[in-house]
């Protein structure tokens, strides 16, 4: 894990005192609400509205909508609509979402070695 994050820091440029557009767009969008769930969801293949949802527990119907729309105009989802009845919408990553994944993955790692003292925190267990 923290060799692949460290091979992604070689490929990336090293220079953080200067802020960078680039990054400030991408964590505007990743950095929202329920975003990265979504991204999450989608990374095992494409899925419909309802099982998104379902994966997402406490999203209302309108916000991912919205959250949906936005990654579609970012390009990293795609949104099909397949003529049927009834119709059938779904919704995929992109090439450019699904390169996504590495972060995601990163993400994971470090969720897993540090918030079990969060869930820790939350039953009432002292570490």
């Amino acid at each position: 894990m923290l060799v692949s994050i460290w091979r992604m820091s070689k490929m990336a440029a090293s220079d953080f005192s200067e802020t960078c557009p680039k990054d400030e767009k991408a964590v505007e969008l990743l950095g929202k609400r329920w975003t990265a769930l979504i991204l999450r969801s989608l990374i095992e293949g494409p899925r419909r509205f309802t099982k998104i949802k379902a994966y997402v527990e406490g999203v209302s119907d309108r916000l991912l909508s919205e959250r949906l729309q936005e990654m579609e105009e970012a390009g990293v989802v795609v949104r099909r609509v397949q003529a049927q009845r009834p119709v059938l919408i779904e919704y995929s990553l992109t090439a450019k979402g699904a390169d996504l994944r590495r972060v995601v993955e990163a993400i994971q790692g470090w969720a897993d070695q540090w918030e079990p003292e969060a869930e820790a925190k939350e039953a009432g267990v002292r570490r």
